[in-house]
C-alpha cells in the first residue's frame, strides 16, 4: 500500500505553487501570487535562484533578446532576478501570511544565499541533477529534499540519491518531463511507480503541462507532492507562463487532489457500513 506523503502527517500530497520568475522581476506580484497560493490551500510556494553571471556563459548572456529590461539576454535575465531586498521581503510577507517558501538554487552562491533563511525544504532543479558540488552542499544541509529527475537518466539519478544517502539527508524525487508545456503524451506517468521501486523512496511529480489532468493522475499512480508553476495570467510575459495554471485552476487542482487522496482510502477490502444496509436488501442468496 502506498504511504502519502504530508507536511503535517505524512498522510497527503505536498502541494508547491511553483512562481519560479513567474513574478517577471515585481515583489508586487510576487506577493499576488503568494496570496493566489494561500487562497489555492497550496502547502508552500517556490522561488528559483541563479547567479546569472555563473549559471550562463558570456556568450550566452550577449545573445540579442527583446524583453521589458532591454535587447540581450543578460538584460532579460538580471531582470527576472531577486536579489536580498526582495527576498527578505518575501520571507517577510511569508511569514506574516503563514505560509511556507523555499527555492531552488542553480549555482554554489546562491545556495549560501538561501542558507541565511530558515528554510525547511530544498529543491535541486532539473538542470541541477548532475551538479556534484551543489548537490553535496545541500545534502549537507540534512533539509528534506525534493530532486527532480527531468533531462535525466537512471544512471544520472542513482548518483543523485546516493549523494543524499551517503549524507543521511531526506529526500523525494520528482518526476518530471522539462519541456515548456509538456504534451499529455509525454508525460510517462508510469515512470512514477517505476521509480519508487527502483530506487525505494518517495516519488512526486513535478508538471509543466496544459491543464490538470496529468497532474491529478499523477497522485492516483502514487506522487506524493505535486509541483506547478502558478501564475496570475498564462498570457503574462515569461517563458513559463504558457506551462503554469492560474490562480482559481490552482484552487481547482488543489480540491481535485485532496479529493483523489480520499476516494484512494486506505487499501483494505472491508464492507462498510452502508453497504451491510444496502446489503440486506440486495444479498439474495447467504
Amino acid at each position: 500500500m502506498i504511504k502519502i506523503y504530508n507536511k503535517n502527517d505524512r498522510n497527503s500530497t505536498f502541494i508547491i505553487a511553483e512562481i519560479g520568475i513567474n513574478h517577471n522581476g515585481s515583489i508586487d506580484i510576487a506577493k499576488k501570487l503568494i496570496d493566489g497560493a494561500i487562497f489555492a490551500k497550496a502547502d508552500a510556494v517556490k522561488f528559483q535562484k541563479r547567479t546569472v553571471e555563473k549559471v550562463y556563459t558570456k556568450e550566452e548572456l550577449d545573445r540579442p533578446r527583446d524583453s521589458p529590461w532591454g535587447t540581450t539576454n543578460r538584460e532579460q535575465k538580471l531582470g527576472l532576478e531577486f536579489g536580498k531586498k526582495e527576498y527578505d521581503e518575501i520571507d517577510r510577507y511569508c511569514k506574516e501570511k503563514g505560509m511556507e517558501w523555499f527555492a531552488s538554487a542553480w549555482d554554489i552562491d546562491s545556495q549560501k544565499f538561501l542558507q541565511q533563511y530558515d528554510l525547511k525544504h530544498n529543491k535541486i532543479a532539473s538542470a541541477m541533477l548532475t551538479h556534484k558540488k551543489l548537490l553535496k552542499m545541500v545534502a549537507d544541509e540534512k533539509k528534506y529534499t525534493f530532486i527532480s529527475t527531468g533531462m535525466s537518466n537512471l544512471k544520472e539519478i542513482k548518483k543523485a540519491v546516493k549523494i543524499f544517502r551517503d549524507a543521511g539527508c531526506p529526500f523525494e524525487l520528482m518526476h518530471c518531463n522539462s519541456t515548456y508545456p509538456m504534451k499529455d503524451e509525454e508525460a510517462n506517468l508510469r515512470i512514477i511507480p517505476f521509480l519508487r521501486e527502483k530506487f525505494k523512496c518517495k516519488v512526486g511529480y513535478s508538471g509543466h503541462e496544459v491543464g490538470l489532468i496529468t497532474s491529478c493522475a499523477a497522485v492516483a499512480l502514487g506522487a506524493t507532492s505535486v509541483e506547478r508553476h502558478i501564475t496570475l495570467d498564462r498570457a503574462m510575459y515569461g517563458s513559463d507562463q504558457a506551462a503554469s495554471v492560474e490562480v482559481m485552476g490552482f484552487h481547482r487542482l488543489v480540491v481535485n487532489i485532496r479529493a483523489i487522496e480520499s476516494a484512494l482510502g486506505d487499501g483494505v477490502k472491508v464492507v462498510t457500513p452502508k453497504e451491510e444496509e444496502i446489503k440486506k436488501k440486495l444479498r439474495r442468496i447467504v
